[in-house]
């Protein structure tokens, strides 16, 4: 599943080619997504601007304007195989085998003729979603309102963690993937910051020290940025919007590295299931 780093560059390509220009067309399909895609989508949205792109934990919310006053927002989600393609004009093709919606927007250029692109979302496995709620009412969406901090903003620190893993018996990796808490963490992260952080993923949330929690508040942030900077992590499913993989694949320590040497001490590094996700360590270096 996209995790913050891969939302996060869709999302960065998305405000690029698209924000401030006008949607004139679009598309969705009649297969059932995780939700049923709006009915009235292309309805509403034809003929409105772009005027906000924000990601919001693993959620992608464009903001619309109709006659310039705010209208919309719609959330995007990308589920477990979803990906965005960005094309530098219209597509007057059909569209392509698991195609889900499309749109095209145009961007008018000062001293150019405009500029045309064409936003795919295609989902095999059809986890991901789109919905749509009042401009300013995302945040209470059923599927925001109960999301923790973001990661990279100023609330996430070694203090928080520790009041909100006051008393939890859950393992620190797990306390890491509730998005209640902390939102955006996916297993990939999870594993490479608590390696970076020198912290077991077997160890309980509530038993992680003031000071270990310091140091993996700065190795969360650490990994996002430099994963973000990469175009995230291309293991399965993630390309870029311009059809280019995520390059932090090639910066993983942990994640996928079973039987490997670790890079610190050469150990083998291991892997456990822990709730059904696989979680990556080295039991050397990471205590």
């Amino acid at each position: 599943m996209p995790e913050l780093p891969e939302v996060e560059t869709v999302k960065n390509a998305m405000a690029a080619a698209t924000l401030d220009g006008q949607i004139t067309q679009v598309w969705t399909s009649t297969k059932k997504m995780r939700w049923p895609i709006p009915e009235n989508l292309a309805d509403v949205l034809t003929g409105q601007s772009i005027i906000g792109m924000r990601r919001r934990g693993k959620y992608i919310i464009m903001e619309t304007a109709k006659d310039h006053k705010p209208s919309h927002a719609i959330i995007i989600h990308l589920g477990m195989s979803g990906s965005v393609r960005i094309y530098p004009e219209a597509i007057n093709k059909a569209p392509q085998k698991h195609d889900h919606f499309i749109m095209t927007v145009k961007k008018d250029q000062q001293f150019s003729t405009p500029q045309i692109s064409t936003i795919v979302l295609n989902d095999p496995r059809r986890f991901g979603g789109i919905q749509l709620t009042p401009y300013g009412k995302d945040h209470d969406h059923e599927l925001i309102r109960n999301m923790g901090i973001e990661p990279l903003g100023n609330e996430l620190s070694g203090h928080f963690m520790a009041e909100a893993f006051k008393g939890k018996s859950a393992p620190i990796k797990s306390a890491l993937l509730d998005q209640r808490i902390i939102a955006g963490i996916g297993n990939i992260y999870a594993s490479e910051a608590l390696f970076l952080a020198k912290l077991s993923p077997k160890r309980l949330a509530k038993n992680v020290s003031k000071t270990k929690l310091d140091a993996l508040n700065e190795a969360i942030r650490d990994v996002l940025n430099k994963a973000i900077a990469a175009g995230g992590t291309s293991l399965r499913d993630h390309v870029q919007p311009g059809g280019e993989i995520g390059y932090f694949v090639q910066q993983l320590n942990v994640y996928g590295k079973e039987g490997e040497d670790c890079p610190q001490c050469q150990a083998p590094i291991k892997m456990i299931r822990q709730t059904g996700r696989a979680s990556f360590y080295c039991s050397s270096c990471q205590r």
